[in-house]
């Protein structure tokens, strides 16, 4: 059986004497009385057998016993702080980011840089996942969620509501006049299983749609479905925050302007343990600028609530 380390906070205070030589610096450095470091020094010595200091009128001096034990004590609290300090400098310049992947994609990535200019120092990492993430079982810094808000333990900033309307192709309606939101149901529609259709048609008074008569595709993110209705495949259901150069550049067609939403948005969350982090705090502040400019573009819009 090995033997049983001596208790730690002994060794730490033997390291700090045999160091300095002295019990008042050692005393000084651990925020500690002089008399707290002579009492872990004797538990030591108790505990080994032998002395390890000769205590002199105005200072101490290593024994033998004591020189053999101090390089390997010392080493090893080296080697200690040297982890430590990896650790804290990662965590304090490395911002890990779970996320959607439309966001990622089609909001974040591109703004990205102008975020590295302003902190150089912090280094992103981005996870893209449809899991909610358990921050206390994770490295996660913070996350980018669809939902009401409402996690418990998690600071919550709503960055944009969740709308959603039809877009597609130029070429696909080329020549053809959209008079109504019916006319939509005489094209593909890309993932029609999706229920914000539903509520889609439902808010523009369509009470005839029926995704099951339809093929059940699914492409599974609002990124693939406007590529999708980008390449002239049919009519797909986006957010136009996702989107803006591409309905700006034509690209993309909008035929009706109702906008339906739902009670769903998009949140920036973290931990409110870790709310003082100068990383988070950099990177929220950063991401709320940016949607606060991003709703200044999109002040026009003119959302319908689902199902109303």
């Amino acid at each position: 059986m090995p033997s049983k380390l001596p208790p730690m906070s002994a060794v730490r205070v033997f390291e700090a004497a045999a160091r300095h030589q002295s019990f008042t610096r050692a005393a000084e450095e651990l925020g500690m009385t002089q008399a707290a470091v002579s009492y872990q020094i004797k538990v030591l010595e108790d505990r080994i057998g032998a002395p390890l200091f000769v205590r002199l009128p105005r200072q101490v001096v290593l024994t033998a016993r004591g020189r053999q034990l101090a390089p390997a004590v010392t080493e090893a609290f080296e080697a200690l702080r040297t982890a430590f300090a990896g650790i804290e400098a990662t965590a304090q310049t490395v911002l890990s980011i779970s996320t959607l992947t439309t966001f990622a994609a089609n909001w974040l990535v591109p703004r990205l840089g102008h975020f590295q200019q302003l902190h150089p120092t912090i280094a992103v990492q981005i996870n893209i996942s449809g899991q909610v993430v358990d921050f206390g079982q994770s490295d996660f810094d913070l996350g980018i969620r669809s939902g009401n808000g409402n996690w418990p333990g998690l600071e919550a900033h709503l960055l944009f509501p969740n709308l959603f309307t039809p877009v597609c192709s130029p070429e696909l309606i080329r020549g053809i006049t959209l008079k109504e939101p019916s006319d939509i149901l005489k094209f593909p529609i890309i993932s029609p299983n999706d229920p914000w259709w539903q509520d889609w048609f439902s808010a523009a008074g369509v009470k005839d749609f029926d995704p099951s008569q339809r093929p059940d595709n699914y492409l599974g993110a609002q990124q693939f479905e406007g590529m999708a209705a980008m390449a002239g495949q049919g009519f797909a259901l986006i957010n136009p925050y996702f989107f803006p150069a591409d309905l700006a550049a034509g690209r993309l067609v909008q035929p009706f302007d109702l906008l339906a939403t739902s009670e769903r948005g998009y949140w920036l969350v973290y931990p409110k343990a870790r709310r003082r982090s100068p990383k988070i705090e950099a990177f929220r502040d950063w991401v709320l600028s940016e949607v606060a400019a991003d709703a200044e573009k999109t002040s026009a819009l003119s959302p319908v609530e689902a199902g109303a």
